[in-house]
C-alpha cells in the first residue's frame, strides 16, 4: 500500500471538529485500503460463503452516506443508487462494477455529506430519518456514520490482507 496520506484527528478539540475529523479519517482509511488495486482485486471475495468485497464496501458506504445525509437532511424521497428499494445489501452485489463507477458515486456522496454538515448551524440540526419515521440530529447522524465506517474498515482490513497480504493502519 502506498504512503499513508490520512490526516490524524486532533487530540483535543471541540465536539464538531472532532466528529468531522474522525469521520474524514475513516473515509480516508477506506480509500487507502482500496488504493493500488485493480477492479478485479477490488471484486475479490472474502471467504465463502461471504460475498463481501472491497468494491462492495465502497458501494455500501456510498449508500450509507446518501441515506444518512442526503435522505435525512435534503430529500427523504431521494432514491438509493444501487437499489430501487431501500436495500443496503444490493450495493454489495458488485457484478461488473468498476472502481471508477463506485468511487465516483462514493466521492460525490461524501462531498454532499460534508456540505450538509458544514452548512448546518449546529449539531442539533434536525432531519427526518424516513426508515425510522422520526427526526434525528446531525450529531446522531455523524456518530452513526462514523460507527459504520469503523465497522466496515475492520472488514476492509481483512479483505485487503486476503487480496495481497497488506496489513495495518
Amino acid at each position: 500500500m502506498s504512503t499513508d496520506h490520512r490526516i490524524d484527528p486532533p487530540h483535543f478539540g471541540g465536539e464538531r471538529e472532532t466528529l468531522r475529523a474522525f469521520l474524514d479519517y475513516h473515509r480516508a482509511t477506506l480509500a487507502m485500503k482500496c488504493r493500488g488495486l485493480t477492479d478485479e482485486q477490488l471484486r475479490e471475495r472474502s471467504m465463502p460463503p461471504s460475498t463481501l468485497t472491497l468494491l462492495g464496501l465502497v458501494r455500501h458506504m456510498a449508500e450509507v452516506e446518501r441515506a444518512w445525509f442526503r435522505r435525512v437532511f435534503q430529500d427523504d424521497k431521494a432514491p438509493m443508487v444501487w437499489s430501487d428499494e431501500i436495500d443496503f445489501q444490493a450495493a454489495y452485489e458488485v457484478g461488473s462494477s468498476t472502481r471508477a463507477e463506485a468511487f465516483a458515486v462514493w466521492e460525490a456522496e461524501v462531498e454532499n455529506s460534508r456540505r450538509v454538515e458544514q452548512e448546518a448551524a449546529s449539531l442539533d440540526l434536525a432531519g427526518y430519518q424516513p426508515r425510522w419515521g422520526t427526526e434525528v440530529s446531525l450529531r446522531m447522524v455523524m456518530v452513526h456514520v462514523l460507527l459504520e465506517y469503523g465497522r466496515h474498515n475492520g472488514h476492509a482490513d481483512f479483505l485487503r490482507e486476503g487480496v495481497d497480504g497488506t496489513v495495518g493502519a
